[in-house]
């Protein structure tokens, strides 16, 4: 049986050669790729392939994970990241890749966030979950709301740390206890704003609205991306402001958040 390199001249072709070209394909393609043809298999495995496959700077981050990583290939580190988020600046952001792309994602906690009110135990409070519910949580640590009047959480980053030229959402990630009110029908204004360049958007949400994840975290989306100009940029870094602020008086009680963003990759 003729495999697909030799019917199309590849098998003529190095290794290292062979390599090279999977190395500008798309993560999916290189691994399809090694699917079909031992020749194309052997090359596919090979680093020079995952090192471009990995975002820039990937070193750098997995040097400030919590845990060290152990990886027999570059292969085997960019499909770990992928499906195991690490915990990095002192378990303060988690990091991992989309599979498809090998663009860069973030889970940002809520230590990150500019919280009114936030370091008041009389409002908010800073908990360790159960061990049954930390399984599900992708922290240690979450803010849990007793009760405010006025609902304002915000949050300032680089655009440095995203993919360049890329499409993302942002999401809120929380949980409503059973003694939760307050929250239904008000509306809140989420937005995001790129600081220095001139770009707000805007849009109103319901934090009842929401999607929910199978650990039982409730995802509210504050921002989708793919409707506004892609974020970042690969020449100049810029900084967004992130704020959910909430438009009506009023007492809001039992929301507890696990983070306020959580920036996935849009298929654009």
């Amino acid at each position: 049986m003729v495999s697909v390199s030799q019917r199309n001249g590849f098998a003529e072709l190095p290794e290292g050669c062979i390599a090279n070209i999977l190395s500008w394909t798309t993560p999916k393609d290189a691994g399809r790729a090694g699917a079909v043809d031992p020749l194309f298999r052997a090359a596919a495995e090979s680093d020079t392939v995952w090192n471009r496959m990995l975002p820039s700077g990937w070193e750098a981050i997995i040097a400030q994970s919590v845990t060290p990583l152990n990886f027999p290939s570059l292969k085997h580190l960019f499909l770990s990241l992928s499906d195991n988020p690490i915990l990095i600046d002192g378990a303060r952001k988690s990091f991992f890749l989309d599979k498809s792309s090998g663009k860069k994602c973030y889970l940002l906690s809520a230590r990150e966030l500019s919280i009114v009110w936030g370091n008041t135990p009389t409002y908010w409070r800073w908990i360790s979950l159960p061990e049954a519910e930390a399984e599900a949580s992708r922290f240690p640590e979450v803010a849990e709301l007793n009760y405010v009047w006025f609902f304002d959480i915000s949050c300032k980053m680089s655009t440095s740390i995203l993919s360049p030229n890329t499409h993302y959402a942002t999401y809120l990630v929380y949980k409503l206890r059973n003694t939760a009110s307050g929250f239904g029908g008000r509306p809140f204004r989420a937005s995001v704003e790129t600081i220095g360049g001139g770009e707000v958007h805007e849009q109103t949400v319901h934090l009842g609205l929401f999607v929910m994840r199978n650990d039982g975290w409730d995802r509210d989306q504050a921002n989708k991306g793919g409707r506004t100009r892609p974020v970042g940029d690969s020449t100049t870094s810029k900084s967004i402001f992130l704020e959910l602020l909430s438009l009506s008086s009023g007492v809001y009680v039992g929301l507890m958040m696990e983070m306020l963003l959580y920036f996935k990759t849009l298929s654009t």
